[in-house]
């Protein structure tokens, strides 16, 4: 049987400090989804300034955001509330960092000059190619793999590899491998394997690609329509919180938060992409200002009458 398979880059040391590829990979695609938004906010004419002190408040929330959304799981699933508001234990969720982010720069926005959709609007690509590169560590480390799966761009787990310590539990020994060379599939619960050999469906890299995929559109749609203040912002909501609930479904039993038949990150990704239809359709419905071109127009025929 054919699959991906390549060794995972576990947590190394440099010096005094323990790092990961995951940690890194997310703090670059902060770096980089900030110069994209923080270029399209020059492209509209916005303060920079301004915006450069909302990314900062944006990353404080995204930090409390990534930790925080997954708590109200952890509470259903009866950990102890000291243990699930502990800062550096318990689960992380980049749907969490999204809710932060945007939060904490919002606070920031209203407070300065900048008009809250356009500026949305701008930073809805900074939070697409964010998402692209951030999702480079969980390849590398091998992380959010879903159920087994026969598709041929499965990842195959095989001896010896070290996997993400979510995934402890599809690791083997050599003398456990099977003659396909790959580990066997562990008793999952409710996941009914299609197989025996270890190769599941690699979420992360369908994350990567869907949100390769957003990005594109979001260009396209800026460069050819002319869209109402903050559509472009509510379409990446829409878009990825749908794409979230659809891709988590493949990762049900795998040591993911609940909430009866849902994953936790399933149910705020469904609740982002409803939430991002309705406010696409509220912003639609909004009055438009009249644009410059357009106020020239009428200028020149009152010159004229």
């Amino acid at each position: 049987m054919a699959a991906v398979s390549y060794p995972p880059i576990p947590l190394f040391d440099v010096g005094p400090l323990t790092l990961s590829l995951h940690g890194f990979f997310a703090a670059i695609g902060f770096m980089v989804g900030a110069w994209f938004a923080t270029n399209e906010v020059r492209k509209r004419g916005l303060d920079v300034e301004a915006y450069q002190s909302a990314l900062t408040w944006g990353l404080i929330g995204a930090l409390i955001g990534a930790r925080y959304l997954t708590t109200p799981a952890a509470l259903l699933a009866g950990v102890p509330l000291l243990d699930a508001l502990d800062p550096l234990g318990g689960n992380f969720s980049i749907m969490g960092g999204f809710v932060g982010g945007i939060v904490g720069g919002l606070l920031r926005i209203r407070r300065s000059d900048l008009p809250v959709l356009p500026t949305l609007d701008a930073s809805a690509f900074g939070l697409a190619i964010g998402t692209v590169v951030g999702r480079i560590g969980d390849l590398a480390i091998v992380e959010h793999l879903g159920r087994p799966t026969t598709v041929a761009w499965g990842y195959g787990v095989r001896p010896g590899y070290d996997l993400a310590p979510q995934h402890d539990i599809l690791e083997c020994s050599a003398a456990q491998a099977l003659p396909s060379g790959y580990c066997p599939v562990p008793d999952l619960g409710t996941i009914a394997a299609p197989v025996q050999e270890g190769i599941y469906h690699h979420v992360a890299a369908y994350d990567m690609i869907g949100a390769g995929i957003l990005l594109g559109v979001l260009y396209l749609a800026s460069r050819r329509f002319e869209l109402p203040a903050g559509r472009l912002f509510f379409s990446w909501v829409a878009w990825y919180g749908f794409q979230r609930f659809l891709l988590d479904s493949l990762r049900f039993g795998l040591g993911d938060a609940t909430i009866g038949p849902f994953t936790w990150n399933q149910v705020s990704g469904l609740a982002a992409g409803v939430g991002g239809l309705v406010l696409m359709w509220v912003v639609g419905r909004r009055p438009q200002p009249q644009t410059s071109v357009d106020s020239e127009v009428g200028r020149g025929s009152s010159d004229e009458d």
